[in-house]
């Protein structure tokens, strides 16, 4: 029996399988699709890899896509279940409050729901990070959940996890990062042509941002590599993730690096359409934890 119940929602990205061999609870965001006018609504829930494909197939095609972030309702409803099936103490991931304010609607409604079910507590973790970042904070609650540590013994733990999450993602269109208003126009404009990768990470408040800027897809490889080369993951952990969107060669490569440098496992995951829709398709990242602190920028 576990001391507590382990919660996150969709934009941790984790597959299908994953969540349900491992009794996660998950609040899934929606998002849509948008083109000459017609709208098609979906749920993240994509249960095979060729869903995934199909959408990075339909960005390239022209179609828009929005998403919308978990409202205070959507933590109500997803917590009173939880309460409902009887569960006391429950660890609760968010995406990062860098990027939404999901963390204080989540705080606010287990808080709610505890009005009616006294015994019923929920850890809220802001993971400052989100997509694959999120996901390897999860694993670890989920290994601290199986080897019998309380909620409060693990939050603790993951909260000390955090910045040490080292993360080098780098967008193939800049399109998608200027409609998300994380670069101007211009600056799109401007990169498209000349080819420009920017290297993105996460700061210690758990905003993204560009740490550097890159000619082309081969120097941003070799600038994750060299990245790897200086302070390579921590062997307490060995954890190393590497995420695409619609990108496998790009993905393939740096798994392969990893292996040959670290031999290390990495896990090679194909990113959800909640980020991926403001990462756009083409895009790839690696995310390690390390001994030292995040690079900041």
């Amino acid at each position: 029996m576990y001391k507590f119940a382990l919660s996150t929602d969709s934009t941790c990205d984790l597959f299908h399988d994953f969540i349900a061999e491992n009794d996660i609870k998950i609040a899934r965001l929606s998002f849509s699709l948008e083109k000459d006018g017609r709208i098609e609504e979906y749920l993240d829930d994509f249960t095979e890899y060729s869903q995934y494909v199909d959408f990075y197939n339909k960005l390239r095609a022209g179609y828009t896509p929005k998403t919308s972030k978990l409202n205070y309702e959507a933590h109500l409803k997803h917590f009173l279940a939880l309460a409902r099936e009887g569960a006391r103490d429950v660890v609760h991931f968010t995406i990062s409050s860098g990027l939404a304010n999901t963390w204080e609607n989540a705080v606010q409604a287990a808080s709610d729901v505890k009005k009616d079910y006294p015994d019923f507590r929920v850890f809220v973790v802001d993971p400052l990070t989100a997509t694959s970042g999120q996901g390897a904070l999860v694993r670890m609650a989920l290994r601290c959940r199986n080897e019998g540590m309380t909620a409060e013994e693990t939050v603790k733990f993951i909260n000390g996890l955090r910045l040490h999450i080292q993360h080098f993602i780098v967008a193939d269109d800049l399109q998608f990062l200027k409609r998300g208003g994380r670069i101007s126009g211009t600056a799109a404009a401007v990169g498209g042509l000349l080819r420009v990768k920017p290297i993105i990470s996460f700061d210690n408040e758990g905003h993204l941002g560009v740490i550097d800027k890159v000619m082309g897809t081969r120097k941003a490889i070799s600038f994750i590599k060299h990245k790897l080369e200086t302070e390579g993951p921590d062997p307490q952990f060995n954890y190393c993730v590497v995420v695409h969107t619609d990108n496998e060669p790009a993905a393939n490569e740096l798994a392969r690096f990893v292996r040959t440098q670290f031999h290390i496992e990495p896990y090679v995951e194909i990113m959800g359409p909640i980020i991926g829709s403001h990462v756009g398709p083409g895009a790839f990242a690696l995310g390690y934890l390390s001994k030292s602190l995040r690079n900041t920028f």
